[in-house]
């Protein structure tokens, strides 16, 4: 039962994380909204404007990764995997877990973490003239980020496991994953 609530509090973080990501793809929307409209009816032009697009981009983008991850909606190579049982794919998706995706994502954010560090330390802003200050901050996003994906493939393992286990189908027998 312990495995099941670690796993139900880990997708509830995921969770969230897909919920900030939408709420930064409105902020996105209304951004790009605003950008085409000073460009094109008033002729204005913000470097800031536009690289926050981008931000905004490459924020929704890595906090939406655990999301993903959480509601079993990531790709996958499914030539052998769908014609399994449900044992079977939790058996897969456990192995690619802890040889793969865990891995990675926890270099990526260990080596991100001295990436955004330095950003903080030098004080590096944009190269543009007008362009967005505190570069670090989305230079910060990838650790955390990272950070999200290996803590979201702890609860798809977690996941594997109650599968394996016998405790749940979720996400494996196109069963719900509960939230």
């Amino acid at each position: 039962m312990f495995l099941l609530n670690l796993e139900r509090v880990i997708s509830r973080y995921s969770i969230l994380l897909g919920k900030l990501s939408a709420l930064l793809f409105i902020l996105l929307l209304l951004n790009v909204f605003y950008d085409v409209l000073m460009r094109y009816v008033f002729n204005d032009v913000s470097i800031g404007m536009q690289e926050l697009e981008w931000h905004l981009y490459a924020a929704i983008f890595l906090l939406g990764i655990p999301y993903g991850l959480a509601t079993g909606g990531h790709v996958r190579v499914d030539l052998f995997y769908e014609r399994l049982s449900i044992k079977g794919k939790a058996w897969i998706d456990l192995f690619g877990c802890i040889l793969f995706l865990i891995p990675f994502a926890v270099l990526v954010a260990y080596y991100g973490v001295g990436f955004a560090t330095e950003a903080f330390k030098l004080g590096e802003t944009s190269g543009d003239p007008g362009g967005l200050p505190y570069r670090w901050i989305i230079k910060a996003v990838i650790p955390f980020a990272f950070f999200s994906i290996a803590i979201s493939g702890i609860g798809m393992l977690l996941r594997c496991i109650n599968a394996i286990r016998g405790l749940s189908k979720a996400g494996f027998d196109h069963e719900p994953i509960q939230h």
